[in-house]
């Protein structure tokens, strides 16, 4: 079986574009693939972060995966701090990067074109240690979101460059990109990504958000003027991002749902979206809240913490004789 490994930073709420662009993708991958998610809560710190609201992220991250159908005893899950050996690849991977490859990387050149002050240097280097994030684990597959690719195009230049100079150590991962559904937009404005740090909090729909708050986000949702339900997202951004989100969360082709939707009008379509979101959130909520209050999140970060270290030792253990760094 081949394997596939993710990670999330812990920063701000989980949206629902964080659940139809990955996580639901997740829950049919366990499936097929051999899964390791990791909590990126090292990814985190390259910005500061409030130690309470941290915590609290992290186990409703955890809480909210499992509530959306990832099964603990088919998914690796598990806090990239407990496994000390990702810091460890991180600074090898670092020391294997060049100045130039870092600079590229969209985070860092984002910000700097900015003109932003106080970056830090693990904003500049964080890209090194997600590559060893995923090379740890020779995982054959990493799903990411289109603006994510180019973090995996490192990893695999990093990667080649080390089997290259050291022998061959390192699985050379492909990113796997979802070509529906894979990116959901603001619902304010529809030509960009639905994010939780959106400064408009009407853009955004967390999974947390109170389902019936959530509904009137959908009914405020930016459309158009021209007045026809179909898929297009060049000239009708808001109306083709409400068709993927009601596509993704029934199940429902984009194709039937606008066939059924001939001739009608925004009004009747928004009202679908929006009591089908707030069926969604009810019922995800609930699973999330039985599992807050379980105990079970302990359980499964103990076990997969358990898993994730037995196999990251073994990798750097052989990493670090390659390089010339175990004497004996």
């Amino acid at each position: 079986m081949k394997r596939m490994l993710s990670g999330i930073k812990p920063t701000g709420r989980l949206t629902l574009g964080n659940y139809i662009g990955a996580i639901r993708n997740f829950v049919n991958y366990q499936n097929d693939y051999e899964m390791y998610i990791f909590i990126a809560n090292m990814h985190a710190i390259t910005v500061p972060q409030e130690k309470a609201e941290l915590k609290r992220n992290t186990k409703d991250l955890i809480a909210l995966y499992i509530a959306c159908g990832l099964d603990p005893e088919r998914v690796t899950i598990f806090l990239q701090s407990d496994v000390h050996e990702h810091a460890e690849l991180g600074w090898i991977m670092t020391c294997n990067s060049y100045m130039g490859e870092l600079q590229r990387m969209t985070q860092y050149k984002d910000k700097t074109a900015k003109g932003e002050t106080g970056i830090t240097a693990g904003l500049f280097t964080y890209p090194s240690l997600m590559a060893a994030d995923i090379l740890l684990y020779d995982a054959d597959y990493v799903p990411v979101g289109v603006d994510q690719k180019q973090h995996v195009e490192l990893t695999r230049n990093l990667a080649e460059r080390f089997n290259n100079r050291y022998g061959d150590t390192f699985v050379v991962p492909e990113p796997l990109v979802e070509k529906v559904g894979a990116k959901v937009y603001s619902l304010q404005d529809p030509t960009k990504k639905m994010s939780k740090s959106d400064a408009n909090p009407k853009g955004t729909i967390d999974l947390l958000d109170e389902p019936s708050v959530a509904r009137k986000k959908i009914m405020s949702a930016v459309t158009d003027s021209i007045g026809i339900i179909q898929y297009d997202p060049e000239n009708q951004p808001g109306i083709s991002n409400l068709l993927t989100i009601l596509s993704s969360l029934s199940g429902e082709s984009i194709e039937s749902i606008v066939a059924r939707y001939d001739g009608k009008g925004y009004g009747d379509f928004k009202k679908e979206v929006g009591q089908c979101v707030f069926d969604f959130l009810t019922e995800l909520q609930n699973k999330y809240k039985e599992i807050i209050s379980s105990g079970l999140i302990e359980k499964v970060i103990k076990e997969g913490d358990e898993k994730a270290r037995y196999i990251a030792r073994k990798k750097v253990n052989k990493v670090k004789k390659k390089v010339g760094l175990e004497i004996f």
